[in-house]
C-alpha cells in the first residue's frame, strides 16, 4: 500500500537493532485516516472471504484491528475458561503468555488476524494457535509492516 510505504519513508525512523519507530502514526499516536484507509485495502483483499472477526495482540495491534485481541496476561475481569498460547515479543525480548477467552471465538468463527508488525513470526504462529484451539478458521492475516529485512 503506496500511502503507507510513503508514511514509513516521511516519519518511521530505525533505531538501534533495526527496530521500526512508527510511533507518531502507527501504534502510539494514531492516524485514523491512514487506518480508514488500510481497513479499505484489506476489506479489498479479503472481500472474498467469510470474515467473522478480527484477531490482533494486545498493545500495537488493537488500533488498526478494533475488535477481539488476546491478551498479554490474566487479571481479575478475564472470567471462565480460556485460550491460550505463548508469543515471544522481539521487540521486547521477551515471552508471553497471551490468551482469548473462549466466550470470543468459537468453531463457527471465521477470522483475520491483523496486526501491525510481523518481525519473526512468533505472534502471528501463536494467534493462528490460538483460533486452531477454538476450532475457528483462519480465512486470512494483513498486517500493517512486514519486516522483510530482519532475520
Amino acid at each position: 500500500m503506496k500511502l503507507l510505504e510513503e508514511r514509513i519513508r516521511k516519519d518511521g525512523t530505525v533505531k538501534a537493532g533495526n527496530v521500526l519507530k512508527v510511533d507518531s502514526f502507527l501504534n502510539h499516536q494514531m492516524d485514523i485516516d491512514l487506518f480508514n484507509e488500510m481497513g479499505k485495502e484489506w476489506a479489498r483483499l479479503f472481500a472474498d472471504r467469510k470474515i467473522t472477526k478480527i484477531l490482533t495482540v494486545e498493545a500495537s495491534g488493537i488500533g488498526i484491528a478494533c475488535v477481539v485481541f488476546a491478551k498479554k496476561s490474566q487479571s481479575v475481569n478475564i472470567d471462565g475458561e480460556v485460550y491460550s498460547t505463548k508469543i515471544e515479543s522481539f521487540t521486547h525480548k521477551r515471552v508471553y503468555d497471551v490468551i482469548v477467552s473462549k466466550k470470543f471465538l468459537h468453531p463457527e468463527d471465521h477470522i483475520l488476524i491483523i496486526d501491525d508488525f510481523l518481525a519473526n513470526g512468533c505472534a502471528l504462529e501463536g494467534l493462528i494457535d490460538i483460533v486452531n484451539k477454538a476450532g475457528a478458521s483462519v480465512e486470512g492475516v494483513g498486517i500493517a509492516v512486514e519486516k522483510g529485512f530482519q532475520k
